[in-house]
């Protein structure tokens, strides 16, 4: 059954939680107890509503504060389709977290507070589905129930909305708008019949019939992760290339070049679990033969030859940086780019970009926690890169602290 990854984003109390409680519920994701202990909870804090906030607010923080703060993966399935729903925090404070809740997802669902409209932080989760360059995007207009499910309402929030498209130059996109209310289950899992007005598909609908950007499609990129060589006299001769495949497809067949070697050869057999198959697609595990004995060794890369990606040892990108010691200048990190680590010295940091404004500023020493900003490092060994907007996929890294061996950022390869 094909999978959806979805990450959320909403201010303090526009009901992201409750609208994925609510979500749970009406699938049948939550036992029978879970749905009794709400219940109860609901009654003992005295609302004459089910509070379906508390089937996700799991941290005790969390529900002291009515926010979300960590990041939390919630599965649910329908007959149609299986889902991952990333819960991102949505506050300034917490951007890291969003980066990281956001980037291996299909879509975002950004929620906006029917009462108040786009407002600050509404920009900044927008900011952020155009740094990770998220194409799906559902903007669901909760709480409609509170403006008594007037359309102009939805209508203005619609315009600012795409007037913040158009200020951000991102706009290959397709962004769809949906009212809602949580609370009372409009428009999530059927059409409401207070707004009559919507003409467009119920969210859970939508969240099933939207359609995947493929990862096969894009180039071809195989890190290798193991080299198996049998000890078995019947396997002798044998040498397997096994990893992941990070983007793109592979067939018995196909021409290759194994990087940083630029050895070349084609492709003599892929098996998959035990068996032979004549062609891979994206995020499958596998182990490609090749026809010609050459040297390839792990955190080398399998790719075809009609497609290679760039190699440099200068690495230009914006980076989110996540650790409270800030990024400065000439600092010494590691870089870990797929399944390669190579130490790496900041030798710029260009300019810092206000998510809000989208003004830049340059002259600047340093990157303070939860600031992105456009750098540009300088590693020990060359990389084979490609661009983030090109293929995700290989256009991303994670900088590590070399002292404490943590991560501290997320970078996107322009």
């Amino acid at each position: 059954m094909d999978l959806l990854t979805i990450s959320t984003a909403g201010s303090v109390d526009d009901g992201k939680s409750t609208l994925i409680g609510r979500l749970l519920y009406e699938t049948d994701s939550l036992k029978t107890d879970q749905v009794e202990a709400i219940k109860r909870s609901s009654e003992n804090k005295g609302f004459d509503f089910i509070d379906w906030s508390l089937a996700t607010d799991g941290l005790i923080a969390e529900r002291e504060q009515g926010i979300t703060i960590d990041v939390a993966n919630i599965y649910f399935t329908t007959e149609k389709r299986r889902f991952i729903i990333a819960d991102t925090p949505g506050h300034v404070e917490y951007t890291r977290n969003m980066v990281t809740g956001s980037s291996h997802s299909d879509l975002s669902l950004i929620l906006i507070d029917a009462r108040k409209g786009v407002i600050e932080q509404t920009f900044r989760h927008y900011f952020i589905t155009n740094l990770l360059k998220l194409k799906n995007i559902v903007v669901c207009i909760n709480k409609m129930d509170l403006m008594g499910y007037d359309e102009q309402v939805y209508e203005n929030i619609k315009k600012d909305f795409l007037d913040l498209q158009q200020k951000s130059g991102f706009v290959d996109q397709k962004i769809t708008f949906i009212p809602i209310s949580a609370l009372f289950g409009d428009n999530v899992t059927e059409k409401s019949s207070q707004m009559t007005w919507y003409e467009g598909k119920p969210l859970l609908e939508h969240l099933e019939k939207t359609k995947r950007e493929t990862d096969t499609v894009l180039p071809a990129r195989l890190p290798v992760q193991y080299v198996i060589r049998p000890k078995k006299e019947a396997y002798l001769d044998y040498r397997g290339f096994a990893g992941k495949i990070a983007s793109g497809s592979f067939k018995v067949g196909d021409e290759i070049v194994v990087l940083p070697t630029k050895r070349t050869s084609t492709i003599k057999a892929i098996e998959q679990y035990g068996k032979s198959i004549d062609e891979a697609n994206a995020d499958e595990n596998i182990t490609i033969l090749l026809n010609d004995e050459i040297g390839v060794s792990r955190g080398n890369m399998i790719v075809k030859s009609d497609n290679i990606p760039t190699a440099t040892k200068e690495v230009h990108a914006q980076v989110c940086w996540m650790h409270d010691r800030p990024l400065q200048n000439f600092g010494r990190y590691a870089i870990q780019h797929g399944v390669n680590t190579v130490q790496a010295k900041l030798l710029k940091i260009e300019e810092t970009i206000d998510p809000i404004s989208y003004a830049k500023a340059d002259d600047v020493r340093e990157l303070k926690m939860n600031e992105i900003g456009t750098v540009v490092f300088r590693t020990a060994a060359e990389l084979f890169v490609d661009s983030y907007h090109s293929n995700p996929k290989n256009g991303a890294f994670i900088i590590i602290d070399l002292e404490t061996n943590n991560t501290v950022g997320a970078g996107f390869i322009l």
